[in-house]
């Protein structure tokens, strides 16, 4: 893990970077052939970063020929598993060497906290690039069990062009874990990042290139959703979009692929995600701490924060009491300074949706517990707001943002209805100290992701996505997340001597 520098080093750091500003397509830097470009800001402070090619309908079919081309004259697809293996290790310890720079693009571009992104971010995703690589050549074709006078191959070869399209909460751990499979399996990619967290995704194609990932199969095409991901889900020659964001965008793509070539979709969408806290935990300091942390790390900017808090009614008033003593160590402030945990939400315009929901939990008379104030225009207060009803908006949509809603039940059974009344499935904790009551919770609640006594999301070897309106056609992250690049092709051989026959 990298050191973490001070604020006056981390300042110093932003002012000295050269900050990319154009489309990457077929191994270099390019403008936009409309030459219009978006300014990109920094949300702390609302100061221009610098301004980034738009790119077009015009720079999507540019981008998809120069991969096509790449991926059909098989300068990478067509590479032994050791060769790409070797690229893709050289290219993670780029990453590494560039670690603390590559940390401060994603604080100004995002708000994230700078400690975030050199503890987390940055760090799980050289990880994920390392262990996609290592995986490579350790997975195996198979053989199926036919007759002595055939053999029957099923193997897996790269699905083609792919479209990547990332979020703005997470913009290069999300990247990591979709160029990870992606590459490895030998395919060509053309990456939107999301149009206000554009600088680390355009750095990180420059330093893929440099460790020897070949021209055409690494693209990176800056701009809006209209303009960008509409034309590359409607790409005849775009053979799978990997989708991370909303779940209204996310429908899209599927009518995207349904109105071209049935392309493959996978879609990681929204989330509405519980704690349960059984009435049975013994330390509810531990669980304090691990619901403070779900539901603020990232400014709750996280599709599996941990939004609802369902909670036993008989230690509500206590488990509360020690949520308010472990949020006093999560300062907010500026994200480049590292003594802070909580940064700036990503825009002005998402600061006004996540403040709506402060005033309606007024309009509803709800008990702001904790928090409830904003500074600024980018700043929100970690807040916890109790006696949320499940016909309550705090309870029902996904807010994005640091506001953590408590509900409170009576027995198992309300728990695991309120759990699961969302549309969303996509993570849920469980705190108990009864193994039976941790494996039925675990099991009964329709989510894709489930931890007990603890929050996170697995590791790299664990699949993450959601049941319901979370997800769609796939998983990132573990060995599943090669399947979803791959096209799986039976090879039929009729091995019968017609030597000795005749």
């Amino acid at each position: 893990m990298a050191p973490l520098l001070s604020a006056t080093e981390y300042a110093s750091l932003a002012r000295d970077l050269v900050l990319p500003s154009q489309a990457f397509i077929d191994g270099a830097f390019v403008p936009a052939v409309s030459g219009e470009t978006f300014q990109t800001l920094n949300p702390a402070t609302g100061q221009v970063l610098t301004r980034i090619a738009a790119c077009d309908r015009r720079d999507v079919d540019i981008a998809v020929a120069k991969a096509k081309a790449a991926f059909e004259d098989g300068r990478w697809s067509r590479r032994t598993p050791a060769e790409r293996k070797a690229a893709l290790l050289r290219f993670a310890d780029s990453l590494e060497l560039h670690l603390q720079e590559l940390a401060v693009l994603e604080s100004l571009d995002s708000g994230k906290p700078i400690r975030e992104c050199v503890n987390t971010d940055v760090p799980e995703a050289i990880h994920t690039i390392r262990w996609h690589a290592e995986l490579i050549d350790k997975i195996y074709d198979h053989t199926a069990p036919v007759g002595a006078d055939t053999v029957a191959l099923v193997v897996r070869e790269a699905i083609g062009v792919v479209g990547l399209v990332l979020p703005w909460n997470f913009p290069l751990l999300m990247l990591a874990w979709k160029i990870g499979p992606a590459l490895a399996a030998g395919c060509s990619v053309i990456v939107k990042p999301a149009k206000e967290t554009t600088l680390s995704t355009l750095r990180v194609a420059e330093l893929a290139s440099e460790a020897g990932i070949p021209p055409g199969v690494f693209n990176v095409l800056p701009g809006g959703g209209a303009e960008v991901g509409e034309p590359l889900g409607l790409h005849m020659d775009v053979s799978m979009v990997s989708f991370t964001g909303s779940t209204e965008t996310g429908r899209r793509f599927l009518r995207y692929a349904a109105d071209s070539n049935l392309k493959r979709v996978v879609l990681e969408c929204g989330g509405k995600n519980p704690a349960v806290v059984m009435k049975d935990v013994d330390d509810l300091d531990e669980v304090a701490q691990h619901i403070v942390n779900g539901a603020f790390w990232n400014m709750g900017e996280n599709c599996s924060a941990s939004s609802r808090l369902i909670v036993h009614a008989d230690i509500k008033e206590a488990l509360l009491e020690r949520i308010g003593q472990h949020m006093k160590a999560w300062k907010m402030g500026d994200p480049l300074n590292p003594d802070h945990r909580l940064g700036a939400l990503v825009s002005s315009a998402h600061f006004e949706k996540v403040r709506t929901y402060l005033e309606q939990a007024g309009a509803e008379a709800l008990k702001v517990v904790f928090g409830g104030h904003t500074e600024g225009d980018a700043f929100v207060q970690p807040t916890v707001v109790d006696g949320v009803g499940p016909d309550s908006r705090l309870f029902r949509e996904e807010i994005f943002g640091p506001i953590l809603s408590v509900t409170t039940f009576r027995d198992t059974e309300e728990a695991i209805a309120l759990a699961n009344d969302s549309v969303y499935g996509l993570a849920a904790a469980v705190y108990t100290n009864r193994l039976s009551t941790a494996f039925r919770l675990a099991r009964e609640i329709r989510a894709g992701v489930v931890t007990v006594n603890c929050f996170g999301e697995g590791d790299i070897t664990t699949p993450f996505g959601g049941y319901k309106e979370s997800g769609f056609g796939g998983r990132d992250k573990s060995i599943w997340a090669h399947d979803q690049y791959t096209e799986q092709k039976t090879i039929w051989v009729d091995t019968t001597d017609r030597s000795r026959a005749a």
